[in-house]
Formats: structure tokens, C-alpha cells, sequence
């Protein structure tokens, strides 16, 4: 894929203002299921974050969730996979390690020109992927940019 290409679908993604989408623009309600047993450990993720492949990838590899063993039992991984592979788009390349912060469109809004390198090692932050240190409603899917609180 292009590079021209790549920003182009990384603009695509990032007009969404990142949040989950149904066609027509109506904030998608996360699976509550989903929601419950990702937010054990981080913020259920939106659909959009990663494309649907990689996102199939994410949940066939749970009892290696990065480094945890996050598996479900079969049918609420199964529930939760059709959700997500549902509402998520084949947009964009594959992040490496499909980590949502090495993704594009996060680079590309997150690089050292918008957040300062040593924010991620501050104590309240720790790291890219703990979006509502910044994102005061990351947990309820808003990420616009005027909402954000980059603490110290």
C-alpha cells in the first residue's frame, strides 16, 4: 500500500473522531460482554482501532493476550469476535504486534509533534495504550481532542 494511500485511510479513520460508528454516524453501544471482560485490564477498545483482521487475529490468540492469558470461555469469545468483526472495518494496514498504538492513524495523532515523549513514563500515565490518562471519556468512546487532559 502506498504511503499516500495509508494517510489517506489513516485521515478516513481519524474523521470518525475514532469513536465506534454505525453507518449514518450513530455512536455504536459496545457489546456489553465485550466491555465487561476487556475492562478488567484496559478500556474496551473501539472496533475502529484496528481493522477487522487484525482484530480476528486479537481474539483467536487470547490465552496469549500480550504477554496475559485473557481466554474466554468459547461462547462469549465467539459472541464477542462476530460483534467486533461486525462493527470493525477492513481499513488501513495491520499494526505490528496488532497493537493499536504502533497503528497510523495513532502515530500519526499521538507522535512527538502532538505528545511530548517523556509523557508516556510519566506516573500517570505509564503507557500510549492507557488512553483515559489523557482522554477524560475514553471509556465512554470519546476521544475528541478538545476533551483531552494531559496530566503531569
Amino acid at each position: 500500500m502506498s504511503r499516500f494511500t495509508s494517510f489517506t485511510l489513516g485521515l478516513a479513520l481519524l474523521s470518525s473522531s475514532t469513536l465506534a460508528m454505525a453507518e449514518g454516524g450513530q455512536r455504536i453501544t459496545l457489546n456489553p460482554k465485550m466491555e465487561k471482560e476487556c475492562s478488567t485490564c484496559h478500556i474496551a477498545y473501539r472496533p475502529n482501532f484496528l481493522p477487522t483482521s487484525a482484530w480476528k487475529q486479537v481474539m483467536g490468540s487470547l490465552d496469549k493476550h500480550y504477554g496475559v492469558d485473557a481466554s474466554l470461555a468459547a461462547t462469549d469469545q465467539k459472541e464477542i469476535t462476530d460483534w467486533i468483526v461486525a462493527n470493525s472495518q477492513e481499513i488501513g494496514e495491520v499494526p505490528p504486534g496488532n497493537r493499536i498504538t504502533k497503528a497510523f492513524w495513532f502515530t500519526r495523532k499521538h507522535g512527538t509533534n502532538h505528545v511530548k515523549a517523556d509523557v508516556w513514563s510519566r506516573n500517570s500515565v505509564k503507557s500510549p495504550a492507557n488512553c483515559e490518562a489523557c482522554h477524560v471519556d475514553a471509556a465512554k468512546g470519546d476521544f475528541n481532542e478538545h476533551n483531552i487532559r494531559i496530566p503531569r
